[in-house]
């Protein structure tokens, strides 16, 4: 089954409900320094937005969230990303996603994904990969992340990914160092021989589209990607779906997977997780 579904974007506001309702893993990049074309770099880390909302959502509702990355140590903000233009133009909302993210705890010092492996991964509700463009570092070529959405993926837990996030399940590939080696270099016959097998091969899912990441080589990383993240799920097998204009609100599932677009999806995204977790 697919859904679609657009809706505006969340108010950062409202009070913590009781944490009783599950753990969910939220799972971000140890890296900034994200390579181009050219030898040109661009520093990021994970959007504000698209953390923050999410999380309150997920606090809002009763879920307790646990940080993890591939090196246990603080993920960074993108610059680009604290920004009122992620919230409504509102200052005030951008203040509140600012406080708020001070308040999550575990943030700072954020498991290694080995040790969220060595926990024991039952414990999660769910899997979260907020976006921003770090993922396309290191989190699409982490083989521990890798082992983790191939247990939720096994188990029919329920795996959350937005924007640039999605990129994170080509590390569910059989080697998803060689595949982001392959990608950057440009060699897609390679790339797809790593794929196959890939368990998300067939799935219906979304991600920053190629019209939206043109724009963001233009305005925003002055310089072109080594390759753009839709091609590095379509490769693989996965069947994209993009709002019919960049930039609009866009989020779908498919079985355990649950996408969002952009910046902007993080509403109708939440919208589905939320349903869906109740309704498990």
């Amino acid at each position: 089954m697919v859904i679609a579904a657009v809706v505006t974007a969340a108010s950062i506001s409202g009070a913590s409900a009781q944490q009783d309702k599950g753990k969910i893993l939220v799972v971000l990049s140890s890296e900034t320094t994200l390579p181009l074309k050219d030898g040109k770099t661009f520093e990021t880390g994970y959007y504000l937005n698209e953390l923050v909302d999410p999380a309150m959502r997920f606090k809002n509702a009763g879920y307790e969230l646990v940080f993890a990355n591939p090196k246990g140590n603080t993920p960074q903000v993108a610059a680009d990303s604290v920004n009122k233009t992620y919230f409504g133009e509102s200052e005030e909302r951008l203040k509140a996603a600012v406080e708020f993210q001070k308040t999550l705890r575990g943030l700072d010092h954020p498991l290694t994904l080995n040790q969220a492996i060595a926990g024991g991964l039952d414990q999660y509700k769910a899997v979260f990969v907020p976006g921003g463009p770090a993922p396309m570092i290191d989190l699409m070529a982490s083989p521990e992340l890798g082992k983790i959405l191939v247990y939720f993926h096994k188990h029919n837990k329920t795996i959350v990914l937005l924007c640039h996030g999605p990129v994170a399940l080509a590390s569910a590939t059989s080697d998803p160092i060689a595949y982001q080696k392959a990608l950057r270099s440009g060699d897609v016959d390679e790339a797809r021989k790593i794929a196959v097998g890939w368990p998300y091969a067939g799935y219906s899912m979304t991600i920053f589209s190629d019209a939206e990441e043109k724009i963001a080589a233009q305005y925003v990383f002055k310089g072109d990607p080594l390759f753009f993240p839709q091609d590095a799920l379509q490769i693989a097998g996965g069947n994209i779906s993009n709002a019919a204009e960049a930039w609009q609100p866009h989020a779908i599932v498919d079985r355990e997977l649950i996408t969002g677009q952009n910046p902007a999806s993080d509403a109708p995204l939440m919208d589905i997780v939320l349903r869906t977790l109740k309704n498990q």
